[in-house]
């Protein structure tokens, strides 16, 4: 694709990837979410939010179209909304560490 080809979707799909990333407990959510699919109260007790947190992110992510709910019985877990999702995560975090391996302090960026 050229920089001609890339269209109003093209560019919509990625911002909203792009929100999806721009907080940390999305990316947790997400990079959690690559591994095995979970229960909302697991995520938060995992990322260290409140369950009320990790409500708001969760539809967040649903609302990207990131990720999805999956009822079972009187609970419902979460898994990536795409398979694709997982490959490209990894793939976004090596070229990220080799672009610039010390950017991140574990509280943010620091670039």
């Amino acid at each position: 694709m050229t920089f001609a080809t890339a269209t109003l979707t093209h560019r919509a799909a990625l911002s909203r990837f792009g929100h999806a990333l721009g907080d940390p407990t999305r990316t947790g959510i997400l990079l959690a979410l690559r591994e095995a699919p979970g229960f909302p109260s697991d995520l938060a007790d995992a990322l260290g939010v409140s369950r009320q947190v990790m409500s708001n992110q969760l539809a967040c992510l649903r609302g990207c179209g990131l990720v999805e709910a999956v009822p079972e019985g009187r609970r419902t877990w979460y898994r990536l909304a795409d398979p694709h999702l997982a490959p490209a995560l990894d793939e976004l975090l090596r070229v990220v560490l080799h672009v610039e391996p010390d950017c991140c302090d574990g509280e943010g960026c620091t670039c």
